[in-house]
């Protein structure tokens, strides 16, 4: 498993991080039946998320087709992202078995064409903009199989401890979610 976590500027580091937490724990807590590797990835580098934190890259501007599974975060940036036509195309070389986003980072996947015939969720305050691009849900996570889009910036959490449970089994999510001390019932 090769999972692509993709960085931008002006995004929520929760976003990023708080699916990143789980997931990488699958390798770290040695966990995975299987091989997994992550790269953080971009368009263009440096990255500086919200606040001023820098976010440090480890590919910029490489296809995102070899990856399994690839994770876009939400945040200011992504308003001005979705209509920037090489941002897009990049995001758009994504082949992935799944295609996951945080809040706002929906929106993405949607401007990237990922969303036609969809139902996804974002943050509240985006509800209308993501109708532009497919049905929307206010559930905390919503999975249609191949895209899996969670709603407000601590559902990221949720996302990636469900993207775990479905790369694994509940035993694992479970396991994971209480080194976290995250509640499981």
């Amino acid at each position: 498993m090769h999972v692509a976590f993709v960085v931008f500027d002006d995004m929520t580091a929760l976003d990023f991080v708080g699916a990143f937490d789980p997931l990488t724990r699958l390798d770290t807590m040695d966990l995975a039946p299987f091989p997994f590797r992550w790269n953080v990835c971009a368009r263009t580098a440096p990255v500086t998320a919200t606040a001023n934190l820098g976010i440090a890259v480890d590919e910029v501007d490489e296809s995102l087709e070899k990856y399994d599974l690839v994770v876009v975060p939400g945040g200011a940036g992504t308003r001005e992202l979705r209509h920037d036509e090489s941002f897009l195309n990049w995001l758009g070389t994504a082949d992935a078995d799944i295609l996951a986003s945080v809040c706002t980072g929906s929106l993405l996947l949607g401007a990237a064409g990922f969303l036609a015939g969809k139902t996804a969720t974002t943050h509240p305050a985006a509800t209308e903009e993501l109708r532009t691009y497919c049905d929307v849900s206010e559930d905390r996570v919503v999975d249609e199989g191949d895209v899996v889009t969670a709603r407000g910036v601590t559902s990221a959490l949720d996302l990636g401890l469900h993207l775990v449970e479905r790369l694994t089994d509940s035993e694992t999510r479970t396991a994971i979610a209480e080194q976290m001390d995250y509640p499981t019932g």
